[in-house]
């Protein structure tokens, strides 16, 4: 089910490539629904809090009309960073599933109390990143 998931989480971060912003996508799932989606937009934006899992916890927390996400799990193609681990464990979510390792800003070792699954789908989310800042240099 994990390699399902981050399927739909790569399908956001191609469109999030498509925009020339780091590929990164994000899935909010509750009770095997996916109930938000969601890829980076912080060029589009020009707002540094617009990361996909920013993005994907605000669509999910409107869906449900509840800031509480205990019962979800997030799929990210990345591992998050500080700002979005914060976000993650104020909303509640007990369970991230991420493809590659974020080696510059990578939080997920300091958060508590939730099951993180790593490196699911990894080569597939690392040829994203390594596509996008080949393009940059």
């Amino acid at each position: 089910m994990n390699e399902y998931y981050m399927k739909i989480a790569i399908k956001q971060a191609n469109k999030a490539l498509k925009y020339n912003e780091v590929p990164v996508g994000a899935i909010v799932v509750k009770n095997n629904k996916i109930i938000s989606k969601a890829y980076n937009k912080r060029e589009k934006s020009n707002d540094s809090t617009k990361h996909a899992e920013m993005i994907a916890i605000s669509k999910a927390c409107k869906k449900i009309k509840n800031w509480r996400l205990d019962e979800c799990t997030l799929y990210v193609t990345m591992e998050p960073c500080m700002m979005c681990s914060g976000a993650i464990e104020q909303s509640r979510i007990k369970k991230i599933v991420y493809g590659v390792k974020n080696e510059n800003y990578g939080y997920s070792d300091n958060l508590k109390n939730i099951e993180i699954i790593s490196k699911v789908c990894e080569e597939e989310c690392k040829k994203l990143v390594q596509t996008f800042f080949k393009k940059r240099r």
